[in-house]
């Protein structure tokens, strides 16, 4: 069997989300789709929508045949890192093509990646500026072309991430239809994820731009998992860590301990506490980050540690995703996991159970321990 592989946060899953589905399915002729996709926490550090396993039930509903985790020490990372953790998984799942959604797809993006190599690293020293910028005035300045659209920025991730590891995987980019990506009004069957979720937080008509399955989930909804509901245990955690335990956490880094510390002590709200804190250094993404990390208290050593142990973690498959787990399972090479008990919590699986638990500060559903995968019968052609 041959397989098409989606990296996917659905957050929420909606028709856009199909569109792209139905031309993955049309350009590879694939007998089978796999998408990899985030867990409770986005890339950029904030929890989803709706948990993994709703997620999950609606990405089968609608023409997924197999949906595997992306762990949270990949999810959660700048572009670059996310898109190299999801290809090495589909790469290890056998994938033949890979196909996602691009502001731009007609660029060379192996061009763009190869121009990388002539970058002056004394551009990167401005402190005044992030990271991100000062990379792309250098891109910029090397072949013309600015990289600040987010699918453009991950299909750039994507590349980059084949070319260093030399993956077997065929990659192409579509073109995004419909509203942009930071869209915050829905405007026909077709709205980008932030539309969904601001009208979901708002409480406006989304039906049109979502399938049932989504719809039904979404409608159940009682309280918007956001920051604003975890602030009060990252104020904790900041405020009774001492300074030189809070700078052991992933990516804390250039005093960024003490900021967050001092801010804090002063501010009640997430909205003080994140006004406080942000400077030009830092975008919001990767201050949400680390407040996770914080939050989880995850170490720069533990992540390294996860990092080195990737796996499979099946959170759902219909007759045909299971079929083509069939087909693979003799030459996948990671562990592949379809239930987590005690030895799993308390080791491989170890930050992901974590997060499911912080997860649950806004649902009874147990997300990880024993938890079995998704099935779903019917198969959508």
């Amino acid at each position: 069997m041959r397989a098409v592989g989606l990296v996917t946060e659905y957050n929420p899953f909606h028709n856009g989300h199909l569109y792209h589905l139905e031309q993955a399915k049309r350009l590879t002729a694939a007998d089978a789709v796999v998408a990899v996709m985030s867990g409770n926490f986005t890339q950029r550090g904030e929890p989803t929508l709706l948990d993994k396993w709703q997620r999950t039930q609606a990405a089968l509903e609608n023409g997924v045949d197999l949906v595997v985790e992306l762990p949270i020490f990949m999810a959660v990372q700048p572009a670059h890192r996310f898109a190299a953790g999801a290809l090495e998984l589909l790469a290890s799942l056998g994938v033949d093509d890979v196909v996602f959604g691009a502001e731009h797809p007609e660029w060379d993006f192996s061009q763009l990646v190869a121009a990388e190599q002539d970058f002056s690293a004394s551009s990167f020293s401005r402190f005044n500026a992030t990271y991100a910028t000062q990379f792309n005035e250098q891109l910029q300045k090397q072949t013309g072309v600015s990289l600040i659209d987010p699918n453009d920025i991950l299909a750039f991730g994507y590349y980059k991430a084949q070319i260093k590891e030399n993956l077997p995987l065929r990659l192409h980019p579509i073109k995004r239809r419909g509203s942009q990506y930071h869209d915050e009004q829905i405007n026909g069957k077709i709205a980008s994820a932030s539309a969904v979720r601001q009208a979901v937080l708002e409480q406006d008509d989304f039906s049109q731009a979502v399938p049932a399955a989504t719809a039904r989930y979404l409608q159940q909804i009682q309280q918007v998992p956001d920051w604003n509901a975890l602030y009060p245990m990252l104020r904790n955690q900041l405020i009774q860590t001492p300074v030189a335990q809070l700078a052991e956490i992933y990516q804390m880094a250039e005093g960024l301990e003490y900021r967050m510390k001092n801010a804090a002590q002063r501010n009640l709200t997430f909205a003080g506490f994140m006004k406080s804190v942000k400077t030009k250094r830092y975008t919001y993404a990767h201050l949400l980050r680390v407040y996770l990390y914080t939050v989880l208290q995850i170490t720069d050593s533990q992540l390294n540690e996860h990092l080195s142990q990737p796996y499979l973690h099946v959170l759902g498959f219909n007759k045909r995703g299971r079929k083509y787990l069939h087909t693979i399972k003799k030459t996948v090479t990671l562990p592949l996991l379809t239930k987590i008990d005690q030895d799993l919590r308390d080791g491989l699986l170890n930050l992901d159970y974590r997060a499911g638990k912080l997860y649950q500060t806004f649902t009874p559903v147990e997300q990880d321990l024993k938890h079995a995968p998704v099935i779903v019968k019917g198969v959508k052609e």
